[in-house]
């Protein structure tokens, strides 16, 4: 972890956040083997359902089975190493068939038709499944490792699920969703979310409906990291007036009615857990100095089904907030990229970032 001649911790050196080769040492040593959020469950509901997911130069299949598991497959055949998608999320019928020569997979990756490959000597069918990544499910988001050998998911992922419990994330379903083009590092982005040394001149009204002294941080080891702040009017709630925009979520009660809860799960999901509903923000690389975050309102569906049910306040003020974030972002990689910079101190109200700077250092190592 990079200190100052006072022994204070400092911010990471420029290179972090634009050089090319360091990019790639991310791909092999994080993207590739930590277990990445890759969307919602509810997005494949029925058998044969699928979409895509890009990462790391490879197009994945995230597929709902016969059996109703859910899959995930590298988007090649078998045979000549053709795409086997022609979209980027749909629903197969009973088979995935490649469009060049016709091989067909079952939804669970058995190759089951290969046409005119009967006269050929010694090929055997079940010895060309498709190649499958390690998929797990969590609280209704999915999750994949490229890793052959991944870290074990329960492990890891157990104390998320009793952490999160009670805002029944599994349950909720998305009312709206908005995909943003970042020209930042992704380490600026998570950075930028974990302090709120920021909100009283970047983000005013967020200030003011939670002050940025009013915040502590439960989780700070691991990849699961972050904690709670405290909302000041009585049953208010994080949206351009200030009220909620749907009764709290069935499972919360005492202190958590009063509280948004700000957490990273390392690498690239932001999870902000309110009163009423869940703030999810997936975060892709796209290089060095460029990313693509995704950020998914999440509510119960008795909210949903109601006939006054308006998510416009609080998609209002997040969209604004989200926005203020990545403008200030984007200042700070065209910072960092100049010859001029040199790592400046972290704050003392900053506390989580020399955490994080030191998991990704050791992720690194």
């Amino acid at each position: 972890m990079p200190t100052s001649a006072n022994n204070r911790a400092t911010t990471l050196p420029g290179k972090y956040y634009t050089d090319q080769e360091i990019y790639k040492r991310e791909s092999e040593k994080i993207f590739s083997r930590e277990w990445i959020y890759v969307g919602r469950e509810a997005a494949v509901k029925e058998a044969g359902d699928f979409f895509i997911h890009s990462q790391e130069g490879e197009r994945i299949i995230i597929v709902r089975g016969g059996d109703g598991g859910l899959r995930a497959f590298f988007d090649l055949c078998r045979h000549r190493g053709t795409g086997l998608c022609s979209t980027d999320e749909g629903r197969f019928g009973k088979y995935i068939t490649c469009p060049y020569h016709a091989w067909s997979y079952a939804l669970d990756g058995k190759l089951v038709s290969t046409p005119n490959m009967d006269e050929t000597e010694g090929f055997q069918k079940e010895d060309y499944p498709l190649k499958s990544v390690a998929c797990r499910t969590l609280l209704g988001a999915v999750f994949i490792n490229l890793c052959e050998d991944p870290l074990d998911f329960e492990t890891l992922f157990t104390p998320l699920a009793e952490k999160f419990r009670p805002w029944g994330i599994a349950d909720l379903r998305l009312a709206h969703q908005i995909e943003y083009d970042i020209a930042a590092n992704w380490k600026l982005i998570i950075q930028n979310y974990s302090e709120c040394y920021h909100c009283p001149t970047v983000h005013p009204a967020l200030n003011e409906l939670s002050p940025f002294r009013a915040t502590a941080n439960d989780l700070e080891e691991g990849p699961l990291l972050g904690g709670p702040m405290e909302i000041t009017r009585p049953g208010g709630g994080m949206t351009t007036t200030g009220e909620r925009c749907a009764a709290h979520l069935p499972g919360l009660e005492g202190a958590d009615l009063q509280r948004a809860y700000y957490y990273l799960v390392f690498p690239n999901m932001l999870v902000s857990l309110q009163p009423d509903f869940v703030l999810v923000h997936r975060l892709t690389r796209r290089g060095p100095a460029r990313s693509m975050v995704t950020c998914e309102w999440l509510y119960h569906p008795d909210a949903i089904s109601g006939t006054d049910f308006d998510p416009g306040p609080a998609v209002e003020f997040w969209d604004e907030t989200n926005r203020q974030d990545w403008e200030i972002c984007e200042r700070s990689q065209r910072g960092v990229s100049s010859r001029a910079y040199t790592p400046g101190p972290y704050s003392s109200l900053e506390t989580m970032l020399p955490v994080i700077d030191n998991h990704y250092l050791t992720a690194m190592s």
